[in-house]
């Protein structure tokens, strides 16, 4: 009798879900939509998007893109399986580990409908541990109530995308990007038509609860032509977006499979926090007025890919290096300092910290950024955040 008690009221709703607000359509992609989809994406309902709470997510996306009227991505389905990276035997070789949840809307301008943009987000997290629900509300419901929401706007303006918009939802990031992976091997349009990934992962929190202001804006390295559209695409009041290159983190979402196909990508991320991959990742916790900045930015951002006259292409040898990076880690280590009861530094890292910071400041006084400078950066960068976050 209480384990048919416990499993209703595991799989019941959230009551604290605004149904009214999850429901409405309409073109502003509006704080109480985005926080009624992430309180649903994070709520017991879904059992951590793990498993079968994965499989529940992915019928519950679908559904949401279905009420837009969005065509089916995948032939005449929302769903595309995603079998075993690895097949040992038979019984692997038949099975499924999970389903990418996608939908399409088609161009407008028959000169460039055949090109398509892809945005994304991953529907998975971390599950379940004995009484623990890892509700995953920033990581990642915050980027599938995004492109919800922007799903919806593109769908209900006057005005539609000169090129095709793909909009996908990938299961199992989390256990090595293999939906991202499969998919990319298995795209439903070619992909030498895709002109540009965007993903969002993790975009309702703050880098280290000190960056609160911020969005990362990643992979613009990987074309001119989206760095000047990050530079030059207005920012909603109250944001502010920070360039970093994504050699920084290595390859920690979705574009992994889509960076090394060489499409131009960009990767938005609030960044790590405390309650990253813990059971305080709830829908509390989210900054819903910044997840709504940084959601109509992606929006403008994907309007202008979708409508403009010359795609982005990929920079063969690089770009160089960015002085926009080194005034974003300048920030960030400037306000751990003013943290000592969050990051408590030892004398080590203090002394690193502090050498960092001098080293940054040297060179946003001068001007230029070296290549033999950035490696330096690169590594120590790196190392700070693999002990301070």
């Amino acid at each position: 009798m209480f384990s048919v008690l416990a499993l209703s009221l595991v799989l019941s709703a959230d009551p604290l879900v605004d149904e009214k607000a999850e429901a409405e359509q309409s073109e502003a992609i509006g704080v109480e939509e985005l926080k009624a989809h992430v309180y649903r994406l994070a709520s017991p309902e879904f059992l951590g998007r793990r498993g079968a709470g994965a499989a529940r997510a992915a019928k519950h996306l679908a559904a949401a893109l279905e009420s837009l009227k969005l065509r089916p991505a995948f032939g005449d389905s929302y769903f595309q399986q995603i079998p075993w990276l690895l097949r040992g035997n038979k019984e692997q070789a038949e099975s499924f580990v999970g389903t990418n949840v996608g939908a399409i809307l088609p161009g407008s301008d028959p000169a460039l409908k055949d090109e398509w943009i892809l945005l994304t987000c991953h529907l998975d997290h971390l599950g379940t541990s004995g009484n623990r629900l890892f509700a995953g509300a920033d990581d990642n419901a915050s980027g599938c109530a995004m492109m919800l929401e922007v799903a919806e706007r593109f769908v209900l303006g006057k005005q539609k995308p000169r090129r095709t918009i793909v909009f996908v939802a990938f299961d199992q990031e989390e256990t090595g990007l293999q939906g991202s992976t499969h998919f990319a091997a298995h795209p439903p349009l070619p992909l030498k038509q895709l002109k540009t990934f965007i993903t969002a992962d993790m975009i309702g929190r703050s880098m280290g609860d000190v960056m609160d202001e911020y969005v990362f804006a990643l992979g613009s390295e990987s074309s001119a032509e989206l760095r000047e559209l990050i530079e030059k695409t207005p920012l909603p009041d109250g944001l502010k977006a920070a360039r970093v290159g994504t050699d920084i983190i290595g390859t920690r979402s979705d574009y992994g499979p889509f960076r090394d196909r060489k499409v131009p990508f960009l990767f938005f991320s609030t960044g790590q926090h405390p309650d990253y991959h813990t059971s305080r990742d709830t829908p509390d916790r989210i900054d819903y007025p910044k997840l709504g900045r940084i959601s109509n930015w992606i929006f403008d951002l994907t309007l202008k890919l979708a409508d403009g006259d010359t795609p982005p292409t990929w920079a063969k040898s690089g770009l160089g290096p960015d002085l926009e990076e080194v005034r974003t880690i300048h920030v960030l280590l400037q306000r751990v300092l003013t943290k000592p009861q969050t990051f408590a530094l030892n004398e080590s890292q203090q002394k690193l910290v502090k050498g960092t910071i001098d080293k940054l400041k040297a060179i946003m006084d001068r001007g230029t950024y070296t290549t033999t400078e950035r490696t330096t950066i690169l590594w120590t960068a790196r190392l700070l955040m693999a002990t301070m976050f």
